[in-house]
């Protein structure tokens, strides 16, 4: 290990920063919140076509999912979100506001529509959804502990 701790790595899937506490990263909880951050997103977009009648079709999807899609990757990039993605406050509501941000630029830039009436609904909808989920997850194993502890 001598080697890799002088490379500020210590063992697979965690890395050592100046002394602090390894983080230790979980590859299935990293995928499975994208995943559930990803579908989400698709189902935002998809509810959105089926409202205003644009049904479901592969290349309208595509285009009004890859805004905010970037969006979300933008999110989980800047937050290193891989290393706490269940975590609420801290990659959450920064991933929920990234996406909302850059993916409606993203949609400005590429000449798609961008009423203030939109952006509220989807900042509503996509915080719902991208904060959601983990304070679902958050209370489910909050109630579990409890459980547990009796």
């Amino acid at each position: 290990m001598g080697r890799l701790a002088d490379a500020g790595q210590t063992e697979a899937g965690t890395v050592n920063r100046s002394g602090d506490a390894p983080i230790v990263i979980d590859p299935r909880a990293t995928i499975g919140a994208a995943t559930i951050d990803i579908l989400l997103v698709l189902l935002f977009v998809l509810i959105g076509r089926g409202s205003h009648n644009e049904g479901f079709s592969p290349l309208g999807t595509l285009q009004t999912l890859w805004p905010f899609v970037a969006g979300l990757a933008l999110g989980w990039v800047v937050t290193f979100a891989w290393r706490h993605p269940r975590h609420i406050s801290w990659p959450g509501i920064p991933i929920w506001l990234v996406t909302i941000a850059a993916g409606m630029l993203l949609r400005m830039a590429s000449g798609q529509g961008v009423q203030l009436s939109f952006v509220i609904v989807a900042s509503i909808v996509l915080g719902v959804f991208l904060v959601g989920w983990r304070v679902l997850v958050r209370l489910v194993g909050t109630a579990a502990r409890r459980r547990a502890a009796r």
